[in-house]
């Protein structure tokens, strides 16, 4: 499954709005003959193209995969049903797939006389590759990270305003390496006037990688002649997080990162719309200075939007931190 975890994450923010599946197969004795993840809307599923790796060595085998295999007819047909052609004999998946529509595939293999396991590194599966897709599937809304930086004093610029650079160069690569696995990045209309950024994913030498997100400016106010996104965003023109919401997943958008600004990051949290926070902390202290986010709705303690810290880790010489809202 740790294998199968890795394909996941090897195609992950190539698949939406289908999930990043990944598939190992195992030949009769145990040995691993196939390996696969889902391709593109259109292209084949991860158990598809693991039994195609694995020929008929597959017969008499095993599929471990991430997700509960498809049964139904959708741009390609069945994976249980092509499990059962290639003769596999035991499936082991982690997660339940909650989807109506494709649920039912252990159900299915199990009548063809499949040997079905269900919940092997579940936790680890739904925190990890399949987490954005997961959400989406349960709530119809693509799944939200804000992502930002600050110094340990919570600031994320100085009283003059300048914010470059308060995280490392480790962490700054870091961020740009996670952008080639999403679908959008949004930002605020203030954002774009004050910063003027890109959105882009580049590498060491500021060269644009080869999967972007899709850039998405917030805000009713127009963009500044000659910005850079001026003609590259998508811009909609509202305030309300859940029309920007319901607008992205018109458009197959599942992963979301929220990198800007403090208002923009306010009204998210108002709305219950963070589903996830990645805070880089850098070891400096500002004293003066932006807040992070502002106007969340919390006028007194009680009010506080409370977290649970997923992992913290260093990111260079800064600190990171994930955590999701409590239910």
């Amino acid at each position: 499954m740790v294998l199968a975890i890795a394909e996941s994450e090897r195609v992950r923010g190539t698949t939406s709005p289908n999930p990043p599946v990944g598939c190992v197969i195992l030949d009769e004795h145990g040995k691993a003959v196939g390996f696969g993840g889902t391709q593109p809307p259109g292209g084949s599923h991860a158990e598809v193209m693991a039994l195609k790796e694995a020929g008929t060595k597959a017969r008499g085998g095993t599929a471990v995969v991430t997700l509960e295999p498809c049964s139904h007819f959708g741009r390609t047909p069945p994976c249980t049903e092509a499990l059962v052609e290639a003769g596999i004999k035991h499936v082991i998946h982690a997660v339940s797939d909650p989807n109506p529509r494709a649920a039912g595939g252990a159900r299915r293999l199990e009548e063809a006389g499949v040997t079905v396991e269900s919940g092997l590194l579940a936790d680890e599966v739904s925190s990890g590759p399949l987490r954005a897709w997961l959400h989406y599937a349960r709530t119809g809304r693509p799944h939200v990270t804000w992502k930002y930086a600050a110094s340990l004093d919570g600031r994320i610029a100085a009283r003059d305003g300048t914010s470059r650079w308060i995280s490392s160069e480790t962490s700054r690569k870091e961020v740009h390496d996670m952008r080639t696995k999403l679908d959008a990045i949004v930002v605020g209309t203030n954002t774009v006037k004050k910063d003027d950024p890109a959105l882009t994913a580049r590498d060491d030498d500021g060269m644009p990688l080869p999967r972007q997100p899709l850039p998405v400016v917030v805000g009713m106010s127009d963009l500044p002649d000659g910005a850079k996104l001026q003609h590259t965003a998508l811009h909609l023109r509202t305030h309300d997080p859940d029309e920007v919401l319901s607008a992205l997943a018109e458009r197959g958008v599942v992963d979301v990162l929220l990198e800007g600004g403090a208002t923009v990051a306010g009204a998210f949290f108002a709305a219950g719309r963070i589903d996830r926070v990645l805070a880089y902390l850098a070891p400096v202290v500002l004293g003066d200075g932006p807040a992070a986010v502002l106007g969340a709705g919390v006028s007194t303690i009680t009010d506080a939007v409370r977290l649970t810290v997923e992992d913290v880790t260093m990111s260079g010489p800064d600190l990171r931190i994930s955590a999701v809202p409590q239910i």
